[in-house]
Order: C-alpha cells, then sequence, then structure tokens
C-alpha cells in the first residue's frame, strides 16, 4: 500500500468529482505507458500507486472511510485493492503494460524484450591517453546459445506448432478497466511467447536459447580520454529475446595517477624542487616527461610557485590527436636548514649587498599570480 496521500499521487483536490478523479487516473496511466516513458525504470511502480488511489477514490465507500480515517481506516476495512471490477492492480497494469487493444483503447503488445546492457571497468596509465591504447575486457554475458543457435531445440529435432496458443505466442482475456473493456494479452506460458515449441528442448540451455558465457573483447580507448569517461560498443551487451536486439557494452575508463604528474585538462604538471642557491643563480635540470628524458632550464632568480613549460608535451584532445597540451613544471624553491655561522656569515654578508630592487619578487612567482587572480 503506497503512503503517500491518494489525492496527491493522483494530482486532484479533496473536493474533486469522480469525473476528475477518473480523468487525472487516464492522464497518468497514458504518461506512464512504455511506448511513451521506456526511459523510467519506475514506471510500474508509479503506474501501481496511481492505480491504488484510483481504486480507493473511484469507489464512495472507500473514498469515505480514507476521508475520515486515512489508510489505517482502510486496512482496518480489509482493503484488498479489487476496486471498481478489474480485479488486482497488477491485472490492471498488465491490460495497460501487458497486452493488446480493445474497445476501451489499448495501448498494444511490446513485443520481445531487447538484451540489457553490461558495464566494466577498466584501468590504464598516462602513457594509454597520449597513445591511445588496445585493451582486452573479460565480461559474463547471455548469449544466443551456440549448441541450438537460439531456436531452443536440440540440433536434429524437429520444432512444432504451440498448441495452446495456436503460434500466436499470447493468451488473450477481456478485462474492465476505468476505460472499459480492454483485451489484456500475456505472453503464452508455455511457449513463452515464442509461438512454437521444441520436441528435444536444447541439451545446453534447456530450451530457453540463451545461456550464460565468458566473453573477451579487445577495446580500443583512443588517446585523450578522461577518466569516468565511457566507451560504448553496440550489441555486445546482453542477448535479447529472439527478435530483439541485443544490449550494448560500456566500458568505463579509469586512468591510473602517475608519480610526480598531475593531470590538468591537457596539460600535465610536475612540480620540481629547487635548491635556493640554484634559484638565485639559474641552472638546467633533467627532467620526465611521458616520452623520456629532457631538460628544461632554471632561469637565475627564480620565485617559488614560478613555471616553465615544455610546449606540446602534454597530453592530446580526445579526437585530435596532433593537438597536444603542455607539460608544466612548476618550481618548489627550498630553503636551507640548520646552517653553521659559516654559512649564516655568507648569508649576511649577500643580504648586506642587496639592493630593492634585488629583492622585489618576480612576477613569475606565487605573488604576481595571486595579484593576477585578484585583478
Amino acid at each position: 500500500m503506497s503512503t503517500r496521500d491518494y489525492y496527491e499521487v493522483l494530482g486532484v483536490s479533496r473536493s474533486a468529482s469522480d469525473q476528475e478523479i477518473k480523468k487525472s487516473f487516464r492522464k497518468i496511466a497514458r504518461e506512464l505507458h512504455p511506448d511513451v516513458n521506456g526511459h523510467d525504470p519506475e514506471a510500474e511502480d508509479k503506474f501501481k500507486e496511481a492505480a491504488e488511489a484510483y481504486e480507493v477514490l473511484s469507489d464512495e465507500k472507500q473514498r469515505q472511510t480514507y476521508d475520515q480515517y486515512g489508510q489505517d481506516g482502510l486496512r482496518s476495512g480489509g482493503f484488498s485493492s479489487q476496486a471498481q471490477g478489474f480485479g488486482s492492480i497488477d491485472d490492471l497494469f498488465s491490460a495497460f503494460f501487458g497486452g493488446g487493444g480493445g474497445g476501451g483503447g489499448g495501448f498494444g503488445r511490446r513485443g520481445p524484450a531487447p538484451g540489457a546492457d553490461v558495464g566494466v571497468g577498466i584501468e590504464i596509465g598516462l602513457e594509454g591517453v597520449l597513445e591511445g591504447v588496445s585493451k582486452d575486457v573479460e565480461f559474463d554475458v547471455v548469449a544466443t546459445c551456440e549448441h541450438c543457435h537460439g531456436n531452443g531445440a536440440e540440433p536434429g529435432t524437429p520444432i512444432h506448432t504451440c498448441e495452446k496458443c495456436d503460434g500466436a505466442g499470447e493468451l488473450r482475456s477481456v478485462a474492465n478497466t476505468a476505460f472499459g473493456q480492454m483485451v489484456r494479452a500475456v505472453p503464452c506460458d508455455v511457449c513463452h511467447g515464442e509461438g512454437k515449441v521444441p520436441e528435444t528442448p536444447c541439451g545446453v540451455c534447456t530450451g530457453l536459447g540463451r545461456s550464460h558465457t565468458s566473453k573477451t573483447l579487445k577495446v580500443d580507448v583512443p588517446a585523450g580520454i578522461e577518466s569516468g569517461q565511457r566507451i560504448r560498443i553496440s550489441g555486445a551487451g546482453h542477448a535479447g529475446e529472439p527478435g530483439a536486439p541485443s544490449g550494448d557494452l560500456y566500458v568505463e575508463v579509469a586512468v591510473a595517477e602517475r608519480e610526480n604528474m598531475i593531470r590538468d585538462g591537457k596539460d600535465l604538471i610536475t612540480v620540481i624542487p629547487v635548491d635556493a642557491t640554484r634559484a638565485m643563480s639559474g641552472d638546467s635540470v633533467e627532467v620526465e616527461t611521458l616520452e623520456g628524458e629532457d631538460e628544461i632550464e632554471i632561469p637565475a632568480g627564480t620565485q617559488p610557485g614560478a613555471e616553465t613549460a615544455l610546449k606540446g608535451k602534454g597530453l592530446p584532445q580526445l579526437g585530435t590527436s596532433k593537438r597536444r597540451g603542455n607539460h608544466r613544471f612548476v618550481f618548489n624553491v627550498v630553503i636551507p636548514a640548520n646552517l653553521s655561522e659559516q654559512q649564516l656569515k655568507f648569508v649576511d654578508d649577500l643580504d648586506g649587498t642587496l639592493t630593492e630592487e634585488n629583492r622585489r619578487p618576480k612576477e613569475s612567482g606565487l605573488f604576481g599570480r595571486f595579484r593576477r587572480s585578484r585583478a
């Protein structure tokens, strides 16, 4: 039993007439039909909730009980979800969602169900992002039975027309609903909607035409992909019912972190520790890139947080492998500690020779970036 207020479920006021309640329910039922709202996995539950509300509010006695005592009164009064002569809520749902049209305006048979999607995850390194990479992906899937090729019969044995449904694949009955009479069609419980029955069911899939198996596919991961993005392989998911398409395979990519390299879109960032003396006088240093060792210059007077870059040594943009970002190197100037008396004297001597111009930090450092960010 729903816990929501029935008037709220149907979107009507407590003083609504029987005609308003019926009209609102019909509108909700049409909105929840799978041909219109197949993307909503909660459509069935929403429909049953609306049907439950309609059953109560369209019945004069049950509506009076509900208005006076709420759902507790319905429970104590033996509410059974069978009002207005159309059976249970499940029957009403089947009349809308499971069967063909009738005198009240049916919605049609949905046909064989397509296969479900499959999701797997893989991990690649930054080198894979740089150049693209192929990865073998293993996953479990429901596939067409290879032994019987999907027809459900042991090879070499006959397949007969189903006697219960005469090959129609469905059984029909008439249900009385708020819309009048509707023809309710459900899949035949003998042939399961196929219209045919194997004389000797397949010994591998027991006549289902599908079986569980493990698959391995080679997946091409394009250069420039980012962590969390997915690759869709159409038709590689679970096999659908006969006559329906298979689902898709979704491969979610995770890019592994690499020590001393941080990804920032197309750019790579590496923090380089630099001794204070080298920062003052300038130097060069070997650095690691995705393509091996390279060399960068440390300009004289380098400030903490200053950076330089190797142009075009970053990562490509997805879909444009020739347009690469930069590999940026941020200088972390390391101040020496535990100086001896002689070293401290050298520092004092140096300090005495510095001018105001020497002491002014360059705009390329942390101070300069802070000022630009505030502008």
